[in-house]
């Protein structure tokens, strides 16, 4: 796009336009990012792009790229770093733009499977001060001459002053899109949260209710059952149904705490959305894998759920795992849910003598009220994997 083309200059903004307007089509952190990666890459007309997020301790809490296969990314390995020139754009929150990234001082090279890469153009993802992320593009595509579309400026890069003009605006819509769809998934979870305390409030209310009113009544059965038994017996008749009512309050309950997301979303989208939060919210690293699942009956589905929460708050707050890793895939017409960490682990034989249980015996409840079964390896010092199998509809 040259500057004295007012054509292309429209075009140009027209895409932008375009890319704005995808990007605010999705309410989704995941989905957002691969958007703004998407576009960025298309409209600059880049070989690679990527956008990270950094997280507290120094990596990143999320990292999309795209211009590499899924067979590349496995390979490269483990996510960056927040170093050398990566890090001058999340603390400085300055563009660079180089002609030569592997020429730059504070490049520290990349694993042996990452994509050779030259022209670079990074810029920094900003809501005020606060830096969101880095979004940065590398290798601008060149005609068939072998040149870039336009002249290369000193120092031999690509990407041009009106390229990181353009990708700066970009930055900026990023910067609304990626808070707006953080807010959406804060507000979502905080009207789940408060949607299930205000159905534990009145489930509190009804079944207290119930109860209270069905030991009055047992008492005044033991009253009378000596001295008038006919009355007696009336009693015993409303205790049986307080004792019925009581327990249709609960069923009620139970299908009305089972989670919105899980309903509006499904099981995957439901695990995925939760594993993530957890990724951001504590230091160890938590995967979520899933391939090949067919849809599931709700109860099985929400029981592998509860499971996967149980197992996961196990592993995050007293095994010490660094690492934890889920996976959900198919098994016949059922599914197979696996929960892996690397933490301290524990004797599962202690556990039980001591009573502490750790949430397995409810788990294995769990499992077995929707016809599965739960296993549980751990040992000490070799961290721990519970499985849970359903067999479907």
């Amino acid at each position: 796009m040259t500057k004295g083309s007012g054509a292309e200059r429209g075009a140009g903004l027209s895409a932008v336009s375009g890319a704005i307007l995808a990007m605010s089509r999705h309410l989704e952190v995941r989905d957002v990012l691969k958007t703004i990666v998407a576009s960025a890459r298309e409209l600059l007309d880049a070989e690679y792009a990527a956008l990270g997020v950094p997280d507290d301790h120094g990596g990143f809490a999320q990292f999309v790229v795209d211009g590499v296969s899924e067979e590349q990314w496995k390979a490269i390995g483990p996510l960056p770093r927040q170093h050398g020139i990566l890090a001058a754009m999340l603390q400085e929150a300055t563009p660079q733009r180089l002609g030569d990234v592997r020429q730059d001082p504070r490049f520290e090279g990349w694993p042996g499977a990452h994509p050779d890469m030259s022209d670079f153009l990074g810029m920094p993802v900003a809501d005020g001060d606060e830096i969101l992320g880095a979004l940065f593009l590398a290798n601008k595509r060149r005609s068939a001459e072998g040149h870039s579309p336009d002249p290369e400026p000193a120092g031999g890069c690509g990407f041009t002053e009106e390229d990181e003009a353009l990708l700066g605006m970009l930055a900026q819509h990023a910067a609304i899109a990626l808070t707006n769809a953080r807010l959406y998934e804060r507000s979502r979870e905080l009207t789940i949260a408060g949607e299930r305390a205000r159905l534990a409030h009145e489930l509190h209310d009804a079944v207290s209710q119930k109860l209270f009113s069905l030991r009055l009544t047992a008492q005044a059965v033991t009253a009378l059952v000596d001295r008038d038994p006919a009355r007696a017996k009336g009693e015993l008749q409303q205790v049986t149904r307080l004792a019925a009512e009581a327990a249709d309050e609960l069923r009620a309950a139970v299908v009305e705490l089972r989670p919105a997301a899980l309903d509006e979303d499904g099981l995957i989208a439901t695990l995925r959305t939760q594993i993530q939060v957890l990724d951001r919210a504590h230091s160890a690293k938590v995967t979520f894998a899933s391939h090949g699942l067919r849809a599931l009956p709700a109860a099985q589905e929400e029981a592998l759920l509860r499971v996967a929460q149980e197992a996961l708050h196990n592993a995050l707050r007293h095994a010490d795992a660094q690492h934890v890793d889920v996976t959900l895939v198919r098994h016949r017409q059922g599914a197979v849910l696996r929960i892996a960490d690397d933490g301290r682990g524990f004797d599962p034989g202690i556990v039980r003598r001591a009573g502490r249980h750790l949430g397995l015996v409810s788990m294995r409840d769990r499992a077995s009220g929707v016809g599965g079964r739960l296993t549980v390896e751990s040992e000490p010092g070799k961290g721990t994997a519970v499985e849970m199998e359903v067999p479907g509809g």
